[in-house]
């Protein structure tokens, strides 16, 4: 009974960074991106949400994205905390374990960095309203904080989720049997490592607009909407 629960279970954990966890950081990252075209087309994001209806809203925000995340993080930790890399001088080199190495360290500072990134956006959003913590202005204001300090954690946490999520592809197709040869693994891994790249740019991308939005309509103001709004799901 316990390997066919952890088998299940490590299935469930797979699956769930893929979908939905993975294609929540793919569309949440290329929804920040409205950044690089100016304080309207960001806010106008947030306001989008903020009109669906409530029901809508916490099935989106529990069911797709909180409840899947938390048992994909958690059951994460326990996966690193049973498991170890091999040690062997020649295993050093192989490919697999140094994904499976960084895959493990990426992991941790990625859960570091949504503990943070949740309850900045979130909670607090929650607690004082959209327009004190997650309009474009706020967010400018946030990233700049710490002489710059808070930017770098978040290009830190970028690139750590985009390669977990990235390397994940690669350990999901085999896991689930979707790239069983040699060559079909060697293509699967290039994709990743394009994935990888690609994510990490939109993301970084997407912190720039807060600073220059080359994007943006000619004579904006480069200022946030200061309409007043209370949102149940934000989108940073």
């Amino acid at each position: 009974m316990a390997a066919r629960e952890s088998y299940f279970w490590h299935k469930l954990h797979s699956l769930t960074g893929i979908v939905p966890v993975g294609f929540y950081l793919v569309q949440h990252l290329t929804l920040n991106s409205f950044a690089l075209a100016g304080p309207d087309a960001y806010n106008s994001v947030i306001h989008f949400f903020e009109g669906m209806p409530k029901h809508v809203l916490l099935v989106l925000k529990y069911g797709l994205v909180w409840i899947p995340l938390i048992f994909h993080a958690v059951y994460g930790l326990f996966i690193v905390n049973r498991m170890s890399p091999y040690t062997a001088p020649k295993a050093k080199g192989f490919r697999e374990n140094r994904y499976y190495n960084l895959q493990r360290w990426s992991g941790i500072f990625a859960f570091i960095f949504l503990c943070y990134h949740m309850a900045t956006t979130s909670v607090a959003g929650s607690l004082y309203g959209v327009e004190k913590t997650i309009l474009y202005d706020n967010w400018a204001a946030h990233l700049s904080a710490g002489f710059y300090s808070v930017l770098a954690f978040y290009v830190l946490g970028i690139t750590a989720s985009a390669y977990h999520f990235s390397y994940g592809i690669w350990n999901f197709c085999i896991r689930w049997g979707i790239t069983i040869s040699e060559a079909a693994q060697q293509r699967m891994a290039r994709f990743a490592q394009g994935a990888f790249l690609a994510l990490t740019v939109l993301g970084v991308l997407a912190l720039v607009g807060f600073f220059y939005a080359p994007l943006a309509p000619k004579g904006d103001t480069m200022q946030a909407d200061s309409a007043p709004a209370q949102s149940n799901f934000q989108t940073t």
